[in-house]
């Protein structure tokens, strides 16, 4: 695509720029020499990126454009499509990497040719990583399994009785047209063509064949072999893409790539948060001693029938066989791509390296386009675990076409319990013993028109745990979401006699009170350490932990309601604990209450209003006495990430401390740990620039790193709320929605700014109100101009207002737990009155 077609918005514009939206705008404004929209609409307009850049660079505003913001600004305006551009991008990533000395030779000679010969060699590369491409919806009567292949046994539904069956699409086996995985040269005959006689390769195949085709199941590989012509727009971004692939990675740069785009459309797509991916990939692990490759045994298979973005198959640990089945064709093959590429790295045992760098035993891979209820491409699969993040409420899943599916062995799902439908299939694409874990509303717990499903899974012993989340674990973030962990029932075996409930919004909620955070946790306050470790070791121990988990008689739940819901089993804990826990807190109520008593302002003197000098914040930043910074963190990136709650509320900033590949914390030589300088990429001790763990697009931007002495001010509220970073924040990203002033010691006070912004007639001059929300501009707050010795002097009496007010939050925080707890101590017997 030629470089002068490739066009920007004002949001991408401020990306290149480092300034916010509003700062573009006044550019376009103030100055006349500004591009003119090339494109968009009037609310919307979109610009010319070389224009764009030539006009920053004239401004001093721009030095040089990084690598990875023109690449996105390609795939976003290749005129195609976004989309459309990452699955170009995708493919050529994957040659990248695969074949690194054949891409070398294609990008050797000019743009046409290139288009020419790009075909043969991606269709080649997604041959060997995601099979042959059929044409949909064709069946190929003449595949077998082929002598040596390995299956996926599984009890056979139509065969004589203790025969087994292997499916065809289990890993290691193969088709017969499927070319050598490491095979380098293009050669004359068609890309995945081989001699007859081969055999498969055992059991880490590079691909699975095709499965038996059902009606309305895309046959056709995920990712289709573009043309030419196709690619011909692409080639300016493919040798883009593949120079910053050389820096960082072709998975990592397709990662980055992926996140902008699904940041950038938020609303199309429900992803599934990383550490809640993690845990239930933790939670179907199998034991440490079963489920491993050996010679002459299958690799451990994981599927996932509604695979979205793919981040459930991405968590999954070890070498693995991975199917996925998703609706929209578009996610699909995105979601190929990226399993392909493993962005993460997070199979523990890497591919050893062929032949011009070909993966020749990379874990096997099969990712189809279709609806899995309806047309289910893995129907003859059964797979050693199921994870799955199913569509909630979905009124339209099949109900009338499926009432005599063979799936529904544990009865046939009403019309609103879509969930209870993915629950069977789930089940029903196990082997005997495997393991299932699925999110789901907490309505499906309990809703009436669910029970006989539900009390048939737990009389033969399928559902084994139901675990509720904290509220923000995962979207819908205003409810607390719950996971199903169900295990296949083996012929003979007697079914479970307990089903272990699990509840930790108390732990989150206990974390707030002990630690300054907000009760209840939240999308922005979870403590994903502390709930993973309270999951796994009650999933792990089956015991009773007060006010965390219980195993419940299946007899105690089979009653006319069947309500699975573990708060119904498991009440929150008395704030504080037992009488002696309320002691505790009460002493340190009264300790509170003392500091606050010392703490206390003296007496307001009366004093004749003084008239100095003034200057705004704007002027001090084109002085030099101070920068601003906007922040673009979002929690679940690696780090701990100081927040819009955090600020108003004065927590503590919320997350784990960054971390590398392996999960330890970064550090240098000395042990300190890497927190990176604002404006600056944060990277592990390798120098990779670090991404987020595996919520694409959670924050694509270098973040803004707080230090000590900085003064965070929230965008949105209208609220006279400052925070002066001290040692306990240093080293937190900012997070969105909050604006940053850095002073320079030797012209301003940090306390003294940070007081005179708190006042309430600055902040109203200073805001913009909109219908529903106050928006504050920092620039145009007010100060006093004043000597530094002066400031010092009012900025230890502000000092002084902060401590009396954290004093006075932490003494509201404990006087709630005490009451509380009185009130439940009394109530249910454990404290009596004096």
């Amino acid at each position: 695509m030629p470089e002068n077609a490739t066009e920007v918005t004002a949001a991408g514009i401020a990306r290149l720029a480092g300034v916010g939206r509003a700062a573009v705008s006044n550019w376009r404004r103030r100055h006349a020499d500004f591009p003119q929209p090339v494109g968009g609409t009037a609310a919307s307009p979109s610009f010319a990126l070389a224009d764009v850049e030539q006009w920053l660079r004239d401004q001093g505003k721009l030095a040089e454009v990084p690598l990875r913001e023109r690449v996105w600004q390609e795939v976003a305006g290749h005129p195609a499509g976004a989309a459309q551009a990452l699955v170009h991008t995708g493919c050529a990533l994957l040659l990248v990497r695969d074949r690194p000395t054949a891409w070398l030779e294609l990008t050797a000679a000019s743009d046409e040719r290139m288009a020419d010969a790009l075909p043969h060699a991606v269709d080649h590369v997604l041959t060997a990583r995601l099979g042959p491409d059929t044409p949909s919806g064709t069946a190929d009567p003449g595949r077998s399994t082929p002598p040596g292949a390995v299956g996926t046994p599984r009890a056979a539904d139509s065969t004589t009785p203790g025969s087994t069956t292997f499916d065809s699409t289990a890993p290691g086996s193969t088709a017969p047209d499927s070319s050598p995985p490491g095979s380098t040269g293009f050669g004359s005959s068609a890309p995945g063509s081989t001699t007859s006689g081969s055999t498969a390769p055992g059991p880490a195949a590079v691909h699975p064949a095709n499965p038996p085709v059902a009606p309305g199941v895309h046959r056709a590989r995920a990712v289709r072999t573009p043309t030419a012509q196709a690619l011909l727009p692409s080639v300016p971004l493919l040798r883009a893409a593949a120079q910053l692939a050389a820096g960082i990675g072709a998975g990592q740069t397709f990662e980055f790539l992926l996140g902008r785009h699904l940041d950038a459309n938020p609303r199309q797509f429900t992803l599934t948060p990383p550490h809640l991916a993690e845990l239930m990939a933790d939670l179907a692990e199998p034991p440490k001693d079963t489920g491993r490759p050996a010679p002459g045994r299958p690799l451990r298979s994981v599927l996932d029938p509604a695979a979205g973005t793919g981040a459930l198959l991405r968590a999954v640990a070890g070498p693995a066989a991975l199917y996925a089945q998703e609706a929209d064709a578009g996610l699909a093959a995105l979601t190929a791509l990226r399993l392909a590429l493993g962005a993460d790295g997070t199979h523990s045992s890497r591919p050893s390296p062929g032949a011009d760098g070909a993966h020749s035993s990379a874990p096997s891979l099969a990712v189809r386009t279709g609806d899995t209820l309806r047309a289910d491409a893995f129907a003859r699969l059964a797979t050693d675990t199921v994870l799955c993040h199913p569509p909630f409420n979905d009124r339209n899943w099949g109900h009338d076409e499926l009432a005599y599916d063979p799936r529904w062995e544990y009865g046939f799902p009403a019309r609103v319990e879509s969930e209870l439908a993915w629950v069977q299939h789930a089940l029903a694409r196990l082997r005997d013993g495997g393991t299932a874990v699925l999110l789901m509303p907490p309505a499906a717990a309990s809703r009436r028109s669910g029970r006989r499903i539900r009390a048939d899974l737990l009389r033969r012993g399928a559902l084994r745990a139901v675990i509720a989340l904290p509220a923000g674990a995962a979207p819908p973030y205003g409810i607390p979401l719950h996971l199903w962990v169900l295990r296949r029932p083996t012929p003979g075996d007697r079914p479970g006699p307990d089903l272990l409930l699990a509840d930790t919004a108390g732990l989150v909620a206990s974390a707030g009170e002990a630690g300054g955070k907000a009760a209840g946790g939240g999308r922005d306050r979870l403590d994903w350490p502390v709930v993973r470790a309270a999951v796994l070791d009650a999933w792990r121990d089956r015991a009773d932990l007060p006010g965390v988990s219980r195993v419940v008689p299946v007899v105690e739940l089979l009653d006319d309601d069947v309500d699975l819901a573990p708060a119904r089993y498991l009440p929150r804990p008395t704030p504080g604990g037992d009488a002696r826990g309320l002691g505790e807190v009460r002493e340190r109520l009264a300790e509170t209450l003392r500091l606050t008593a010392r703490l206390t302002p003296p007496p307001a003197t009366p004093a004749v209003p003084a008239h100095r000098p003034r200057t705004t914040v704007g002027e001090l930043a084109r002085g030099g006495a101070l920068s601003l910074h906007t922040g673009n963190a979002a929690p679940g990136v690696q780090g701990p990430v100081l927040t819009e709650h955090d600020v108003l509320t004065g927590a503590d900033p919320a997350g784990s401390p960054r971390t590398g590949a392996a999960g330890t914390p970064l550090a240098d030589a000395a042990g300190t740990p890497f927190a990176g300088a604002a404006g600056t990429p944060l990277t592990d001790p390798a120098g990779t620039p670090l991404t987020g763990p595996e919520a694409p697009g959670s924050a694509p931007d270098d973040p803004v790193v707080l230090e000590p002495g900085d003064v965070v001010v929230p965008v949105l509220g209208g609220g006279t709320v400052v925070r002066v970073v001290g040692e306990r924040e240093a080293g937190a990203a900012l997070g969105r929605n909050l604006q940053l002033l850095r002073p320079d010691p030797a012209a301003l006070d940090p306390w003294f700014l940070a007081g005179f912004l708190r006042g309430t007639a600055n902040h109203r001059q200073a805001s913009s109100y909109a219908s529903t929300a106050a928006r504050l501009d920092a620039r145009r707050l007010h100060l006093p101009r004043m000597p530094l010795a002066e400031q010092r002097r009012y900025g230890e009496r502000f000092r002084e207002l902060a401590a009396f007010e954290e004093a006075l939050r932490t003494a509201e925080r404990l006087g709630g737990v005490l009451v509380q707890g009185m009130y439940d101590g009394l109530t249910d017997g454990t404290v009596t009155p004096a």
